[in-house]
């Protein structure tokens, strides 16, 4: 029973995240802050981790609360069904195409929380959306769920298409990383005997 909810709540935000790992990448996501839930469901469908996360924040000053927020609650949920981390594949990566776009990702399960972001956008707006935003949901996703993460872009010119991207290479990475490894069951992925 790889699942976990989470409930966080500020004076500024309020919001609850439920994951199943071994889910089959549904969701619904409603956080008020229509291009991020996009994002999200890019996330969930990608990942194949059911995803449902439901958010109330401070939108009157910005979104950068929301997506912060939702970017804790999220890596802790994420802590929370790996439980003990014995018998996952622990590393994942990837490179996603998509249009003028290529983003790559690798990342590790490690405990040790760390982001390597070289992402630079060419607007400072998707719609209504701050595109630094981006990186603050991966900042706050990597250090809450212990992830040592690192994002590259090899190219793109359309700011939609790389924070769409960054979100489905993360998700593909993910995938990979949550997995089970058959060959490694019941198994700690890691000399050190703790992750």
């Amino acid at each position: 029973m790889r699942k976990a909810t989470i409930t966080r709540k500020t004076a500024e935000t309020e919001i609850s995240v439920e994951i199943d790992l071994d889910g089959t990448g549904s969701y619904r996501n409603v956080t008020g802050v229509g291009f991020f839930d996009h994002m999200l469901d890019q996330l969930a469908r990608h990942s194949l981790i059911d995803l449902t996360i439901t958010a109330q924040g401070d939108l009157h000053i910005d979104d950068h609360h929301t997506v912060e927020d939702t970017g804790i609650a999220l890596g802790q949920a994420l802590v929370q069904a790996l439980g003990d981390k014995k018998g996952i594949r622990r590393y994942g990566h990837f490179a996603l195409a998509m249009d003028d776009t290529q983003i790559a990702t690798a990342l590790d399960l490690s405990g040790r929380p760390y982001l390597v972001w070289n992402v630079d956008f060419p607007t400072q707006k998707i719609g209504t959306f701050d595109t630094e935003l981006v990186r603050e949901f991966f900042q706050a996703l990597s250090t809450n769920g212990g992830i040592t993460l690192h994002v590259d872009k090899v190219h793109g010119i359309n700011s939609h298409h790389i924070a769409e991207a960054a979100f489905k290479s993360v998700a593909r990475a993910l995938r990979a990383a949550v997995e089970i490894d058959p060959r490694m069951a019941g198994v700690l992925p890691s000399t050190k005997g703790a992750l």
